[in-house]
C-alpha cells in the first residue's frame, strides 16, 4: 500500500474507504472509480480519475475538497483541512478573475483551546464580529469562509487587501491588553494577488494556496505579502515590508519572493487606524455595580452535590441581576473559570468588572454550610465575607434562603462600597448611589436632609430617572413615618407625586411598587397598600423592607397573626443590615400588644441598638418597662424619646394619638394600643393632654 499518513501525495483511498464516502450521502462511485461529471483538476486537461492500484499519480494528490479535508491512504483516516483545495468540483456557474486573497489563522490555536476551550472560542468570535468581519466590509472585502480557527477572504484590490491586513493587526493589539501574552490571542495573514476561480461558496487556485503559505510564514501579529502584491502597492501605503527573499513553500512547485510586516512594526504604527470599539477583555472603565459570581467549589465528599454549589451560584447570578444599575456576568461565561485557580485582578480585567463574588459549599449528613466573600477586583481587598449554616431537610427551600441572605448583604456591601469612591464628575448614578449609603445609616434628621439632597441633586441630573424619583419619594415617606418631618404633609404630596411619574415610567420595577406601598401607609390606606407589597415581592423576593411594609399594614389591617412570620423571613434575609432594628421594633410591638411584655422588652432592646435616635423605640420601651413595673426606667427612656423628637409628639398622650400611627388600624387593633401601649406611657408619666 505504501507509507502510511502521506496527507498530500502517495496512493488515493482504498476501495472500502470510496465506499465510506458513498454511504453519507455522496454520489454512487462506479466500479471503475471514476467520477466524469467532476470538471477538470487544476494543472489537468484530463478528466478526474481514481484508479485502485498503488501507484502514484498526480491526480492521486487531489483532496477531498466537498469535505475541506485530506485522507490517510493507508488507515483511511480524514486529516486536518487545508485553506484550499486542488479537487475537481461539479461543474457549476464558475468564473476565474483577478482577486487579492487573504488568508489569517490564529497562532497557537490548539494550545489556546487545550487551555480553555469555551473562553478562546468565545474571545475569538468576539474579535470577528467586532473588529476583523467589519475592517474587511469597510475595505470592500468579501468573507469567502469562515475555517474554524481563521478565514478566507477576496479583495477587488490589492491595496485594500494589504490595509485592511495591517489595520486588523494593529486593532488586535490593543484588544487584550491586559492578558498574558501567552493567553492573548494573535493572527497571523498572508496576502497575495493571483487568478482564482470563483464559485458562489468558495474560491479556488493556486492564488488561494499561496496566500495560505504565506499566512504560515507570518510570525503571531504579523503579515506575509508576495512579491506580486508588493509590486502592485508599491509606494501606495506608508508600510515597510522587509524583504526576507525567496521561500519555497509547500505544494507550490516554484518559489515565492516574500515581503513580512513584523508585530513590532505593526506596533509602532499609530493606534489611530484601530476600529473605535472597546476591548472585549476590558471596558474603557468597568461599570460602578458590576459583578461576576465565579461557580461555588464543592467541598463535599460526594463529587454529586455539585448540583447544590452550581444552583447557589445560578441563583445568585439571577438576584444580584435584579438590584438596579448592577451589571452581573452570564452564568455561562463565569463558569468558564470552573476548576481554575483564582485572580481576581485578571478576572476583572478580563471581564470588565469590578467585584468578583466567589465561595464554597460544603454537606455533611444533614448539614449544609456555604461561605462566600465579595472581592474588589481592582486591588485585591476582601470586602466581605460570611458564613450561612442550614439543615438538609429542605434542600430548595435551604438554597433559596442562602441565596436571597448572599444577595441582600451583597447589596448593601457594594453600593456601600460604590458610595465611598472618589469621583471626579458628580452625575445622576453617583449622586444615586452616595444618598442610598446615606439612607442605610441609622435614621436622622441630619440623614434624612442630607440623602433628599443627593436624591434632588440626581434629578436634576437625570430629571426622568426612575431610580432618583423612587429613592427620593422614599426618603419623604420615611421621613414622615418616622416622626423626623416638620412639613408632613408637604413630603407625602411630593413622595406621591414621585412615585406616580415612577411607577408610570417603569409599572415593573419592584422598589416603586414597595415606596407606593409606604405613601399609601402613610395615608392610612393600609388595605390598598398591601397589593403594592405584594406586587413588589412577587418581582423581588429579596425585597426585605416590602416583607416590613408587609408585616405593617398586616398589623393595622388586624392580621396580627401574620406579622411575626414575615419579621422573621426579613431578617432572615439580611441579618445584617443596618436596619434590622425596624423589624425588631415591630416584633416587640406585636409581643406587647399581646401582652408579652418580657419578650417585647427584649426585642425593643435590640431595636434601640441597631437603630439608635428613633424616639419611637425608647417611647416603646418606656411604655414597656412601665408596665413591667420599672417606672423609673420608663420614664427615663420617654425623656430621652422626646429629647430626639425635638417637638411635642410625645408631650402628651393626645398629641401622640394624633399622629398616623398603628392604632389608626383596625378596631381591635385601636383596643390592644389602649390597653397596652397607651398604658404602660401614662405609668410611665406621659399625661393625657
Amino acid at each position: 500500500m505504501g507509507s502510511a499518513h502521506q496527507e498530500n501525495g502517495g496512493i488515493g483511498p482504498s476501495l472500502p474507504f470510496v465506499t465510506r464516502l458513498a454511504k453519507v450521502g455522496n454520489p454512487p462511485i462506479s466500479a471503475d472509480l471514476r467520477w466524469p461529471q467532476l470538471g477538470p483538476v487544476w494543472g489537468h486537461e484530463e478528466p478526474f480519475k481514481m484508479r485502485r492500484r498503488t501507484g502514484t499519480t498526480r491526480a492521486h494528490r487531489a483532496q477531498a475538497g466537498s469535505w475541506r479535508m485530506s485522507w490517510c491512504a493507508s488507515c483511511a483516516t480524514v486529516k486536518r483541512a487545508e485553506l484550499s483545495t486542488r479537487v475537481a468540483r461539479p461543474t457549476m456557474a464558475s468564473t476565474r478573475r483577478l482577486a487579492a486573497i487573504l488568508a489569517a489563522d490564529v497562532a497557537g490555536y490548539s494550545r489556546l483551546m487545550g487551555a480553555d476551550e469555551e473562553g478562546t472560542h468565545e474571545r475569538l468570535k468576539a474579535h470577528f464580529r467586532e473588529l476583523v468581519d467589519p475592517k474587511i466590509a469597510e475595505h470592500r472585502g468579501r468573507i469567502v469562509k469562515n475555517t474554524g480557527d481563521g478565514l478566507l477572504a477576496e479583495f477587488a484590490s490589492v491595496v485594500d487587501a494589504v490595509r485592511c491586513a495591517v489595520e486588523i493587526q494593529r486593532g488586535m493589539i490593543d484588544r487584550e491588553p491586559d492578558l498574558p501574552e501567552e493567553r492573548r490571542i494573535r493572527l497571523r495573514i498572508g496576502v497575495n494577488l493571483g487568478d482564482v476561480i470563483v464559485e458562489p461558496e468558495d474560491i479556488f487556485g493556486d492564488g488561494v494556496n499561496i496566500a495560505a503559505r504565506l499566512e504560515a510564514l507570518a510570525g503571531p501579529g504579523g503579515i506575509c505579502i508576495s512579491g506580486t502584491v508588493c509590486e502592485h502597492i508599491g509606494d501606495r501605503l506608508p508600510y515597510t515590508f522587509e524583504d526576507i527573499g525567496e521561500q519555497s513553500v509547500k505544494n507550490i512547485a516554484r518559489p515565492v519572493r516574500v515581503y513580512t510586516l513584523r508585530p513590532e512594526a505593526v506596533a509602532d504604527l499609530p493606534a489611530s487606524m484601530a476600529p473605535h470599539t472597546t476591548s472585549i477583555s476590558q471596558p474603557a472603565v468597568a461599570p460602578r455595580l458590576s459583578i461576576v459570581v465565579l461557580p461555588f467549589t464543592n467541598l463535599s465528599d460526594d463529587r454529586e452535590q455539585q448540583y447544590f454549589a452550581d444552583g447557589i451560584t445560578d441563583d445568585l447570578t439571577t438576584d444580584l441581576s435584579r438590584l438596579v444599575d448592577m451589571l452581573v456576568i452570564s452564568r455561562n461565561t463565569a463558569f468558564t473559570y470552573r476548576g481554575k485557580p483564582v485572580d481576581t485582578k485578571p478576572i476583572g480585567r478580563e471581564l470588565g468588572v469590578r467585584y468578583v463574588l466567589e465561595g464554597s459549599v460544603r454537606r455533611s449528613g444533614n448539614r449544609v454550610r456555604v461561605n462566600a466573600q465579595l472581592i474588589n477586583a481592582e486591588t485585591n481587598a476582601h470586602l466581605w465575607a460570611d458564613r450561612f449554616d442550614g439543615e438538609t431537610a429542605d434542600l430548595f427551600a435551604l438554597q433559596d434562603e442562602i441565596t436571597s441572605r448572599i444577595a441582600n448583604a451583597l447589596g448593601v456591601e457594594l453600593i456601600t462600597a460604590e458610595a465611598a469612591r472618589p469621583s471626579e464628575h458628580s452625575d445622576a448614578l453617583d449622586c444615586i448611589l452616595r444618598g442610598r449609603a446615606v439612607r442605610f445609616r441609622p435614621n436622622s434628621r441630619g440623614a434624612y436632609a442630607k440623602a433628599i439632597s443627593l436624591f434632588e441633586h440626581a434629578l436634576a441630573f437625570d430629571p426622568h430617572s426612575v431610580e432618583a424619583q423612587t429613592c427620593l419619594a422614599g426618603s419623604f415617606v420615611s421621613r414622615v413615618m418616622n416622626g423626623m418631618s416638620d412639613q408632613a404633609g408637604d413630603d407625602l404630596v411630593r413622595a406621591e407625586a414621585l412615585i406616580g411619574e415612577a411607577l408610570a415610567a417603569s409599572q415593573r420595577y419592584a422598589s416603586a411598587h414597595f415606596v407606593k406601598g409606604e405613601v399609601l401607609r402613610a395615608q392610612g390606606r393600609f388595605e390598598e397598600a398591601l397589593p403594592e407589597y405584594e406586587t413588589a415581592l412577587a418581582l423581588d423576593r429579596n425585597l426585605m423592607f416590602a416583607l416590613v411594609g408587609l408585616a405593617w399594614c398586616k398589623l393595622y389591617t388586624g392580621s396580627i397573626e401574620e406579622v411575626i412570620p414575615l419579621l422573621e423571613q426579613a431578617i432572615r434575609l439580611s441579618p445584617s443590615e443596618p436596619r434590622i432594628g425596624h423589624c425588631y421594633y415591630l416584633i416587640g410591638t406585636v409581643h406587647l400588644l399581646q401582652s408579652r411584655t418580657d419578650e417585647a422588652i427584649i426585642c425593643f432592646e435590640k431595636g434601640r441598638s441597631a437603630v439608635p435616635g428613633i424616639p419611637f423605640h425608647h417611647s416603646r420601651l418606656a411604655s414597656a418597662y412601665a408596665l413591667r413595673g420599672e417606672t423609673k426606667r420608663g420614664a427615663a427612656e420617654l425623656a430621652e424619646a422626646r429629647r430626639l423628637d425635638g417637638g411635642d409628639l410625645f408631650a402628651s398622650i393626645a398629641n401622640l394619638k394624633a399622629f398616623r400611627g398603628a392604632w389608626w388600624g383596625a378596631p381591635k387593633v385601636r383596643a390592644l394600643y389602649e390597653a397596652t401601649y397607651f398604658a404602660g406611657l401614662r405609668k410611665a408619666g406621659m399625661p393625657e393632654e
